[in-house]
């Protein structure tokens, strides 16, 4: 065997050896991830934190009404003095783009840090395991010993008491969500008095058993088997990426330290498992990135806090690229990534139009329609009639009434409909008929503009139509 050959043979021989040492947990063992304070952890509860205001966003109060409402069966949004309805329908898609392009933009830069900081599943489940540690403890060890331990009223006052904390915050997170689409006060009520609707009650059964079930028993498993994110953030990394790592030429060889026992013949990594105990998904980050890690930098705090009692300078595990652990280079700065470039331009056009959209919504939508059969009619006087359909939607809370006229025409009169009154959030479909008499007349298609004037406001309504005579 050459050389070349026996050297390129030891080198797959340690990448297979580092995949059998990876440890995926598919359920068999029930993580039980120790807290340690840290810089990562108070950003981890700050991003916690976002979500309590997500929590009590319904029950804001605005103008007397609920300050934010995503009112389905009317078929519009309430954002404070804002009503946004389907028509403007563009504006939620560039949203959601936004959000889109922004996840795949963090990733990029910071690998998984919104399932590390902000996902819905990452943060109820820390909520819930934080109950559980202090009930029944806050290591593997003393959880193992509290379940194994057998049943005493202590042992079953803990037990009921943490169920019916999971259940209660389950239901106040049911509740909330449904809360968003309609009167948070009135839901309550409805619930209370068990007036609510069958929608109600369902969504409200399908979150609250999904949060007991995701956040209490399944935890981590939901993001290794059922988050499609955890599939897709692998093709959103590249070599500049900054991930929590191990820094395995400081770190190795590996081995217990003894009282008194210098680091000469040794790594700095004194084989404690902190990191492992610590890691919400149950990871060994030495092992390197891995589809559990969420990039939360749980890992970072405990090896930190080791480093520091073993009088060694802080960063064997840390965020740093691929570039930077392996070959010793820099990350390239973000303005010069192509990716990263792309990724923010997406999201200032997108930010672009949506600020447009909100600068220039418009009161009303207001449209005229021509008739198609027939074109026009001549009546027995020799006057030529066309025949229009208005609608009129109202995008504001007040009754609006509008008084109409037309121009553009000489001798062009207004029949059928002088003035029309239209309730906040509908749609009015009105017939108008414009007659020019015979000695105004004209051939072919004439420019024609309806006029509406909203009563008590400035609002002015204006469109451009035709009219249609005999060739």
């Amino acid at each position: 065997m050459s050389e070349k050959h026996a050297v390129s043979t030891a080198n797959v021989d340690d990448i297979y050896a580092d995949s059998v040492d990876w440890h995926v947990n598919t359920g068999g063992i029930k993580i039980v991830a120790r807290r340690l304070a840290g810089k990562f952890r108070k950003l981890k509860w700050f991003g916690m934190s976002i979500w309590l205001v997500l929590f009590l966003g319904p029950y804001m109060r605005w103008n007397g009404s609920q300050a934010v409402l995503f009112d389905l069966p009317n078929r519009q949004f309430n954002i404070f003095d804002i009503t946004i309805f389907p028509q403007d329908i563009w504006m939620l898609s560039l949203t959601l783009l936004f959000f889109a392009i922004l996840l795949a933009a963090v990733t990029s830069i910071a690998g998984r840090v919104f399932c590390g900081y902000f996902c819905f599943q990452t943060v109820w489940t820390d909520i819930y395991t934080l109950i559980e540690g202090k009930l029944e403890g806050n290591t593997p060890q003393k959880a193992m010993k509290f379940n194994n331990a057998p049943w005493t009223t202590d042992k079953l006052i803990r037990k009921t008491t943490k169920h019916a904390l999971w259940l209660i915050i389950a239901l106040l997170t049911g509740v909330s969500f449904v809360a968003w689409f309609t009167d948070a006060f009135q839901l309550w009520r409805d619930y209370f008095t068990l007036q609510a609707p069958s929608p109600a009650w369902i969504v409200l059964g399908m979150f609250t058993g999904g949060t007991y079930l995701f956040a209490g028993f399944m935890r981590e498993q939901v993001c290794f088997w059922l988050c499609p994110y955890a599939r897709l953030q692998g093709v959103m990394y590249d070599q500049d990426t900054v991930l929590p790592v191990y820094d395995d030429e400081r770190g190795e060889p590996r081995g217990k330290l003894k009282k008194g026992q210098e680091f000469s013949s040794k790594g700095s990594c004194i084989d404690c498992n902190v990191c492992v105990t610590v890691c919400p998904t149950g990871i060994d980050i030495r092992q390197g990135q891995q589809e559990g890690c969420i990039t939360c930098g749980m890992c970072i705090d405990a090896c930190d806090s080791i480093m520091d009692k073993t009088n060694q300078p802080r960063g064997l595990i840390r965020y740093a690229s691929y570039k930077e652990i392996h070959h010793n280079a820099k990350a390239i700065p973000l303005y010069k990534r192509i990716r990263v470039i792309i990724y923010a331009v997406i999201l200032l056009v997108s930010v672009a139009g949506i600020v447009y959209g909100f600068m220039n919504l418009s009161p009303t939508e207001f449209k005229v329609i021509h008739e198609r059969q027939p074109l026009f009619v001549r009546l027995s006087d020799g006057s030529i009639q066309n025949k229009y359909t208005i609608k009129l939607l109202n995008k504001t809370k007040e009754t609006m009434h509008i008084r109409f006229a037309i121009e553009g025409l000489d001798g062009a009169t207004l029949h059928r409909l002088k003035e029309m009154t239209v309730e906040p959030g509908k749609v009015v479909p009105v017939t108008a008929l414009v007659r020019v008499p015979s000695e105004d007349s004209t051939t072919g298609v004439t420019p024609i503009i309806f006029k509406g004037e909203v009563e008590g406001t400035s609002i002015s309504l204006r469109y451009k139509s035709m009219f249609m005579g005999p060739k």
